[in-house]
């Protein structure tokens, strides 16, 4: 008799990924897929007061999810998650078998935990399956875990599950935390396992969970098709099938799976990321939310360490959650920490710069496929001083460097020609102590107010605003396009996603506006090359 089922909550998990919005079709097809693949149990997506509509994955009540119920379900059974926070329970109808929505998740958090199992017992009254998911399980301690079994033991839900809300959990977690629930939990609740993959131990943890439980209790392992979920994503719904098929003779239907993947998870990825990286393993280290990781990230000048050390000034119970305006602070605190006196260097680049014909090289790839307009311009414009941005190439003579990202810093570092060519530093990078250096402090060029605020040009074209110049051109800075490459150089290339293109391209025309609003000079600005903001800095110069 089987011990183990799977529960896939893509359309819950993964929901995240795509506002909640997969749209009818992915729904219906995902759910039909997982139904011909033998899927013991599929949540639909949450119950919640608002943010419903067509095509998403969240809704009411459970009439309005079981449209998406094919008449033919086989043996499979369906779920909906509730998050105690944000869902009315009078809303819940009782359970109609003409729904076939059979199971209720119940979410909440540590300190919502005494009011929340409250609702058991009326919403088994009404008729549903209960599954009590505690949100991050290793936030409990062993005393707190007992007392949460002792309350439970009273109701007799359908199931408990040991939730690895962060990502954090260890092989050793799961033995310690299992031996506590299955000791003491009532025999004829079910035990459920969700885990995240930041430490890249979700396959491991729910394999060892059903090897360990075998001959003990009934378990639950949640998954999703190929992982997809927030951050570092989910154990996969294929890999854990082709587990029990292989280890325990169950009868998953491998080739369903991979046809719901492809056809309706692939096309995702154009939109949207997920899966194992280092940021998300930052994330379970720290046991960090992963919207953390996801705002910071959108930061240019972070680097890996920079995560780590962000998150670490983070109070541990305050980055379980997200606070954004804490994150920016926290963010600009950190870069902005070596406030250095510039003034000789500062005075020296006057001398470099006063009275000059500036030209800016961005590493577009308009940089070189405008390479002979640029040559000319160059050949033909005196006293000019030719500043490349994080870059340094062969092709172009540049007579400084400026940097202000710390990563395309530790990328060139290396690299004899850069080593020789002058820089100009943002006070981010403290490790350059080479005599050609001139290092100026961050706090003179950045802004708060947008995410992306540390733009290497903004601030690049905010300190040249100290300078008498003659005038500032401006090539390579073509801004992002979804669809084609964006650098001359592939191994500058960034892996972004439409909206965060869109989102990068929007605020840099709003740190433009602002720059050219508020600058104290008006030095006339030249686009050599092609570019989406050549368009708003005319208008308003």
């Amino acid at each position: 008799m089987r011990h183990a089922r799977i529960l896939d909550c893509t359309l819950r998990d993964g929901a995240y990924l795509v506002d909640k919005a997969f749209g009818e079709n992915t729904q219906r097809g995902i759910i039909k897929g997982l139904i011909e693949a033998g899927i013991d149990i599929v949540e639909l997506g949450f119950l919640q007061n608002e943010g419903f509509g067509e095509g998403k994955s969240v809704f009411k009540t459970p009439k309005e999810a079981a449209k998406y119920i094919p008449k033919d379900t086989t043996h499979t059974e369906f779920a909906l998650m509730a998050d105690f926070s944000r869902y009315d329970f009078k809303n819940l109808q009782d359970y109609d078998p003409t729904h076939r929505i059979q199971n209720i998740r119940l979410c909440f958090f540590k300190h919502e935990r005494l009011e929340s199992l409250k609702l058991i017992e009326a919403i088994k009254q009404k008729g549903y399956k209960i599954f009590i998911q505690p949100v991050d399980i290793l936030g409990y301690s062993d005393i707190e875990i007992l007392e949460l079994i002792e309350i439970i033991n009273k109701s007799i839900p359908y199931a408990l599950s040991i939730v690895d809300t962060f990502g954090s959990m260890y092989i050793e977690d799961l033995h310690r935390i299992w031996a506590l629930i299955n000791h003491n939990l009532h025999q004829d609740i079910q035990i459920g396992f969700h885990s995240h993959n930041n430490l890249q131990l979700s396959s491991a943890l729910s394999q060892e969970f059903i090897r360990m439980s075998q001959n003990k209790r009934n378990v639950i392992i949640d998954s999703t098709l190929n992982g997809m979920g927030r951050g570092a994503g989910n154990t996969c719904t294929e890999l854990i099938a082709l587990y029990m098929n292989q280890k325990f003779s169950y009868g998953y239907k491998l080739d369903r799976i991979l046809d719901s993947i492809d056809i309706y998870i692939d096309p995702l990825k154009k939109q949207c990321t997920w899966g194992y990286n280092i940021p998300y393993y930052i994330a379970g280290m720290c046991s960090a939310h992963t919207n953390n990781i996801t705002y910071l990230l959108k930061k240019n000048n972070i680097a890996s360490k920079d995560l780590m050390a962000i998150l670490d000034e983070i109070d541990s119970q305050k980055r379980k959650r997200y606070d954004y305006d804490l994150l920016e602070s926290t963010y600009l605190k950190h870069i902005t920490q070596n406030n250095i006196d510039d003034h000789l260097a500062f005075d020296t680049l006057k001398n470099h710069l006063n009275c000059k014909n500036i030209l800016i090289l961005a590493p577009g790839k308009s940089l070189f496929t405008h390479k002979q307009k640029i040559y000319s311009f160059m050949q033909n414009t005196k006293d000019l001083v030719v500043i490349s941005v994080n870059f340094c190439h062969q092709d172009f003579k540049s007579d400084f460097i400026f940097l202000s990202n710390i990563k395309r810093y530790e990328f060139w570092q290396n690299d004899k020609k850069f080593v020789c060519i002058p820089k100009i530093l943002l006070s981010n990078i403290t490790h350059d102590d080479s005599e050609n250096s001139y290092i100026l402090n961050l706090n003179r060029a950045i802004k708060k107010g947008w995410e992306n605020l540390d733009n290497s040009m903004i601030l690049l074209l905010r300190i040249l605003d100290s300078f008498t110049l003659k005038s500032i051109n401006i090539a390579g800075f073509d801004g992002y396009n979804p669809f084609e490459e964006n650098y001359f150089d592939q191994e500058l290339e960034r892996n972004l996603t439409l909206g965060e293109i869109e989102c990068i391209n929007t605020q840099i025309v709003s740190m433009l506006e602002e720059y050219l609003e508020t600058r104290t000079n008006d030095t006339k600005i030249n686009f050599l090359t092609e570019s989406r903001f050549a368009t708003g800095v005319s208008k308003l110069k």
